[in-house]
């Protein structure tokens, strides 16, 4: 199902062990190509262990708006067009997993992207537990099919994910016009997995002899996914673990 808006789903919560249901030290890291929801699915896994969600891009916000020294750092970087490094990343995210809300668990979307950024989180993780890493397998055909068909409102924002087969042209909440994003548009969208495939090959490679690495198919619904994600956090027999 494409990430967007659509009917009332139900609450992680039912989905997570209860004996789950309190703060407890599990460690997640998301992966996942553009389009396979991974950020929707950070958000449910948190709220539902109820640890952090952190996402590199709003805590990289956040450093520059408390104008904090890699904040700043970070701001010059981007003001210059540039992208932001790994030193000043891998900083800005050490720092984040220091807050007292982190010490039973996390939930990280967005980081590490490059092999030295996951090099740094195994020291910074050195005694603590060990990471979980779950990967969202979808196929490119199925991004492709759910990107072009995703709207967003130009008067509020909304991001609507089209179930049918035609996108609708209202928006659900304010009833503004739904236009499609241009990275959203088919010849974009194969751009960003190419390059989210070269880019990612190295990580997954990194990643997947270790006993905590899981794939689960990300071409379910949204409820279904977040249900094999929940149970490949508990370390459970519905996920594929990559050999």
């Amino acid at each position: 199902m494409a990430p967007g808006r659509g009917p009332r789903r139900s609450n992680i919560t039912e989905l997570v062990p209860r004996r789950a249901r309190r703060p407890m030290a599990l460690n997640l890291m998301l992966m996942g190509p553009p389009g396979a929801g991974k950020g929707t699915q950070a958000r449910r896994l948190a709220r539902g262990f109820r640890v952090p969600h952190i996402a590199t891009g709003d805590i990289l916000r956040e450093a520059v708006e408390m104008n904090s020294p890699l904040g700043r750092a970070a701001a010059a970087i981007m003001d210059a067009g540039q992208l932001v490094g790994d030193e000043i990343v891998i900083g800005i995210v050490r720092d984040r997993l220091q807050r007292p809300d982190a010490a039973t668990g996390f939930v990280l979307d967005g980081f590490p992207r490059t092999v030295p950024q996951a090099e740094a989180l195994d020291a910074m993780l050195d005694r603590r537990n060990p990471l979980v890493v779950i990967d969202i397998a979808v196929e490119d055909a199925e991004i492709i099919r759910r990107l072009s068909k995703r709207r967003v409102c130009a008067a509020c924002g909304t991001i609507v994910g089209a179930a049918e087969e035609t996108p609708p042209s209202e928006c659900p909440d304010c009833g503004g016009a739904l236009v499609q994003r241009r990275d959203d548009q088919e010849s974009v969208v194969r751009e960003r997995l190419s390059v989210y495939r070269q880019r990612t090959a190295p990580l997954i490679d990194y990643y997947r002899n270790r006993p905590t690495f899981r794939s689960v198919d990300g071409s379910l619904t949204e409820d279904e996914v977040a249900a094999a994600v929940a149970d490949a956090a508990h370390g459970g027999s519905a996920v594929r673990r990559t050999a």
